[in-house]
């Protein structure tokens, strides 16, 4: 897998991997690494990114995106539609699914990973340094 060091765009970069769209949310991703970008202060919220990955069979997998602190204690995904990754999923009929099509799927894998947790720790991490 990726350094922790990595950043979150890299995943695009990793050799494109196909799955069933409806296969997607059961894959079992680890966290590989979150990055604190902007610590927080008076002019804006703590934000960053983070990169969750597993090995299959054929290579890694892998989704990246950038979260932000809305309020102490609560994360969010900034942007839904914008997920990095090198997946390429599949839908009934065969066809490869467009971007849109595609952040469905992924919305509910990352919804059903520890995320948020893993953000937090990072920004506790920064914010004692």
């Amino acid at each position: 897998m990726a350094p922790m060091n990595t950043p979150a765009w890299t995943v695009h970069a990793w050799r494109p991997q196909l799955c069933q769209a409806l296969r997607a949310p059961r894959l079992q991703f680890q966290h590989l690494g979150t990055s604190v970008l902007h610590p927080g202060d008076s002019e804006g919220p703590c934000s960053g990114q983070t990169v969750w990955g597993q090995r299959s069979p054929d290579g890694e997998v892998g989704v990246a995106w950038d979260w932000i602190e809305l309020t102490h204690g609560i994360v969010a995904i900034a942007d839904p539609m914008a997920m990095i990754t090198n997946l390429r999923l599949i839908g009934s009929k065969g066809e490869v699914l467009t971007a849109p099509e595609a952040a469905l799927f992924l919305n509910q894998l990352v919804r059903e990973l520890p995320w948020q947790q893993e953000v937090q720790r990072a920004i506790c991490v920064e914010t004692t340094h």
